[in-house]
């Protein structure tokens, strides 16, 4: 197995502009369904749920939601890039085999599909973000504008990790123990409906290494108007899984594609 660290450069971005090119003529198909399903368990959950509970940490339900759903939203719009479309222009396309015949290496394709991922994700984020204004749920405008770039954050660090999945599937049913294994134990357990205080602490101390938690941490504060203590660590822990995360996928990529 080849455990070079990548190679970056700029040839990526000609990746990018393919993956970009190929969404946009489905765009508004595509944005809506990664919307329908945080959309729908903000709002529903937000106002339905949300008129029976008293508030939470001094906050109505709906606002303390909201800023998880910002971070779930992305999160799933960046897992379901790259595992679902990212294995199909590898495994069943053949897109990455065409790409590989060309001047560009498996770290520039690599490296396009994880910028392109995280970019694709960046919307989602932004559309809750949206709604949060929309409805007048912030505390701060010019806080809830670095959300923008902590969304970008957590788009890396979950296409790198969707990354190592489309590497080691066989298939499209292999994403479902990924899924189920992580993806729904994060959203229940890393304080997107509910503070993690109220977990037995061994799960709180689950949920402090998990990193759909370390975004919450930062992207909540935002949206009630302070800054997140700790956020350079948060911020730090983020980049450190997306970064590790896209350096294993690599080298599972490369075992997979170029043995």
């Amino acid at each position: 197995m080849n455990f070079a660290p990548p190679r970056f450069s700029l040839r990526f971005v000609p990746v990018w502009r393919r993956n970009f090119l190929v969404w946009k003529k489905l765009a508004l198909p595509s944005v809506l369904g990664n919307l329908a399903d945080p959309m729908l368990y903000m709002l529903g959950l937000g106002y339905g749920l949300g008129r029976l509970l008293p508030d939470v940490g001094g906050v109505p339900y709906l606002t303390f939601l909201a800023a998880g759903t910002v971070c779930y939203s992305t999160m799933n719009s960046a897992t379901f890039e790259t595992l679902y479309s990212g294995f199909s222009r590898m495994h069943v396309q053949k897109t990455w085999e065409a790409i590989l015949n060309t001047p560009l290496n498996l770290d520039d394709l690599l490296m396009g599909e994880w910028v392109w991922a995280a970019s694709k994700s960046l919307l989602s984020g932004l559309a809750i973000l949206l709604v949060i204004w929309l409805l007048q749920l912030q505390e701060s405008w010019l806080l809830t504008l670095w959300i923008v770039p902590v969304a970008f954050l957590i788009g890396l660090t979950f296409s790198g990790l969707g990354l190592i999945m489309t590497a080691l599937s066989p298939s499209y049913d292999f994403f479902m123990y990924y899924f189920t294994l992580a993806i729904t134990p994060m959203v229940l357990l890393c304080g997107v409906f509910y503070p993690t205080d109220q977990l037995p602490a061994f799960l709180q101390h689950v949920a402090a290494v998990l990193p759909l938690t370390h975004a919450i941490d930062i992207v909540r504060p935002l949206v009630l108007g302070h800054i997140p203590p700790g956020w350079a660590w948060h911020a730090l822990v983020l980049f450190a899984y997306g970064a590790l995360g896209f350096w294993l996928a690599l080298v599972l990529t490369r075992r997979r594609l170029l043995r």
